[in-house]
């Protein structure tokens, strides 16, 4: 194709996109190779729908307004090739499958009367999985993402990003650190706010105990007392039946031990005439005996029986301590399982007073600790902040490379680290002998500055630069981020609005740099930008079809971009300025740098 450049082709990324009801898209599909691809077509052609049904497959969030009238529902689908094993296991985990050749399918439907459902890999799944599995497959950089880069909130973030593992590491270790001195100086604070009401409920456990002690209950003891307080309490009726029972089995000869004898006796006697009898001369002499142990038995319970009166008094008295005390231990609301179990309760409630027994002991346990802790986490934020400044030197030589190929030589940027001071952040760090306000993300403070001939000390973006200067910083910004992210996938929606000319030769030429290692998708007004384009994707205006949608080649490439270039397809003037671009092009990828100092992938 006229313009592209030998490069190594990524065998990852979009594929095809199919929207049907978006916006001014009643139907219309895609196929994605590659390399760089440009969207053009007039203002309202409806290019940008084709970035906004890709945010809705990457979990963007659904709004009925984009369902076109005359649609039920609005359906976008894209199919995804994948060589990252993360990706391939967040689908296996939905449910869902990948494709024989490697691909997997990511759907969404927004419906007039607002629901919306999503599908991953042929499952129906949560768009938050979507939205999780996007971040692995396409980068989108858009006028929004030039906004956050403007907030000192999301600059830290980026420099971060941009430092990678050089970073991470030491920010993760600091975040470990700093969780558990903050988790430690708030315990030992609340020892100290609390020291009153620790020594109140140490004074109650203590007199809790003593009770238990005085008491000195036996596990299980109260409900073997109840059981023997009935039996005391019905002890006459229970000496005369059994005794009844004794004298029945073993009183005389007429007692049922010594009828069974005598059964016994006289079968074992027929026994020896008839050998079937056997078994029930067995019976008998089994029953004889079970009689004569049972009627020992019942002499044995009668003789243990204690039929001393005054013993009844003195097991209700036993059960109205161990009541007495279980009711109190109730009243504590402490360990209410535990109640019942005096003995477990007790157990539970040493261990805590010894807790609470010594409150110095703990304190200066706990200060210790914090100095400990704190001493880490000042050395962790001092390397950090080293590891940061070192960072940022790169990414501000990075972006400055940037922008002198986007013809902004004389501006650079500056990305300076600052230590936070106290009162800052979430607590105060002493870090190099200075008190800095800390939080989880170290003690600095992040600021992107614009320095140029008029100010030399440098300006906050959101003050410095504006109109066609802003897009390019950004863009220059989202050049040196895209080649930070792990995606295959990277979408510039505009980022090039507001630059022209020369500049717009460069944001090309950038773009297509990055497009060697990565598929790139690209919506332009820009001639300039579209000239290094390896697929050029036309969108006529009005309604999107199918046949509203053409990949412009030869003689119609340089059509659409005499179009940008004067609004005239048929000038000849334009023609000529469309082929020199292309040439120009041609040239600046062959050649595989910017003559400006632009760095090389």
């Amino acid at each position: 194709m006229t313009g592209a450049a030998p490069r190594v082709e990524p065998s990852r990324g979009l594929v095809e996109l199919s929207i049907r009801g978006v916006g001014v898209i009643d139907a219309a599909e895609w196929e994605w190779g590659p390399g760089l691809t440009v969207i053009t077509g007039e203002t309202g052609s409806g290019k940008t729908m084709v970035l906004t049904g890709l945010s809705l497959i990457l979990g963007g969030s659904s709004d009925t307004g984009l369902v076109r009238a005359g649609h039920d529902t609005a359906v976008v689908e894209g199919r995804f090739q994948v060589d990252d094993p993360v990706v391939a296991d967040l689908v296996a985990e939905a449910g869902g499958e990948l494709d024989e050749d490697g691909s997997v399918v990511l759907s969404r439907s927004v419906a007039a009367a607002g629901r919306s459902r999503a599908h991953l890999g042929g499952r129906t799944v949560p768009a938050a999985t979507l939205a999780q599995l996007g971040g692995r497959l396409v980068a989108v950089h858009g006028q929004d993402d030039q906004h956050r880069l403007l907030r000192p909130a999301q600059q830290r973030a980026a420099l971060d990003r941009f430092a990678g593992a050089e970073v991470e590491t030491v920010r993760d270790d600091f975040r470990r650190a700093f969780d558990d001195w903050v988790g430690v100086l708030r315990q030992r604070d609340d020892v100290i706010a609390h020291a009153a009401e620790r020594a109140r409920e140490a004074a109650a456990l203590r007199d809790s105990i003593d009770a238990i002690d005085r008491v000195a209950p036996v596990p299980g003891e109260e409900e073997s007392l109840r059981a023997e307080a009935g039996r005391l309490a019905h002890v006459d009726e229970i000496l005369r039946w059994v005794a009844a029972a004794r004298e029945a089995l073993d009183a005389d000869e007429a007692s049922a031990t010594a009828a069974l004898a005598a059964a016994s006796a006289a079968l074992t006697r027929a026994a020896e005439r008839d050998p079937d009898l056997a078994a029930l001369r067995e019976r008998a002499d089994r029953l004889s005996t079970e009689a004569v142990d049972l009627a020992a038995d019942l002499s044995r319970y009668l003789d243990a029986l204690d039929a001393d009166p005054g013993r009844l008094d003195a097991v209700e008295e036993r059960r109205g301590a161990l009541g007495d005390l279980r009711r109190r231990l109730e009243r504590t609301g402490a360990w209410p399982e535990l109640a019942h179990d005096a003995v477990a309760w007790r157990q539970q409630a040493a261990s805590r007073f010894d807790d609470l027994g010594d409150d110095e002991g703990l304190i200066a346990s706990l200060d210790a600790r914090v100095a400990e802790l704190g001493a880490e986490c000042s050395r962790l934020a001092g390397l950090l902040s080293q590891a940061r400044a070192a960072a940022a030197e790169r990414l501000a030589a990075a972006v400055t490379e940037e922008l002198a190929a986007l013809a902004m030589g004389s501006t650079s940027l500056v990305v300076e680290v600052r230590r936070r001071p106290a009162g800052g952040g979430e607590v105060d760090l002493d870090v190099d002998g200075i008190a800095c306000g800390a939080d989880r993300h170290g003690v600095d403070d992040i600021e992107f500055l614009l320095a140029t001939r008029d100010a030399p000390e440098g300006r906050p973006l959101a003050k410095s630069a504006s109109g066609g200067e802003r897009s390019r910083v950004m863009l220059a910004l989202e050049v040196v981020f895209a080649g930070m992210d792990p995606v295959p996938t990277f979408v510039f929606d505009e980022v090039d609005a507001g630059v022209g000319g020369k500049a717009a030769i460069e944001v090309g030429h950038r773009l297509a740099l990055l497009a060697r290692s990565s598929q790139v998708i690209v919506v332009t007004h820009l001639a300039q930008v579209a000239a290094f384009a390896d697929r050029h994707v036309v969108v006529r205006p009005g309604t999107v079809t199918a046949a509203s949608i053409s990949y412009a080649e030869g003689d119609a490439r340089t059509t659409e971009l005499a179009r940008m270039l004067g609004g005239q397809e048929d000038s000849a003037t334009a023609a000529a300025h469309a082929e020199e671009l292309l040439a120009l092009a041609a040239d600046r990828l062959a050649a595989g740098r910017s003559r400006g100092r632009g760095r090389t992938r």
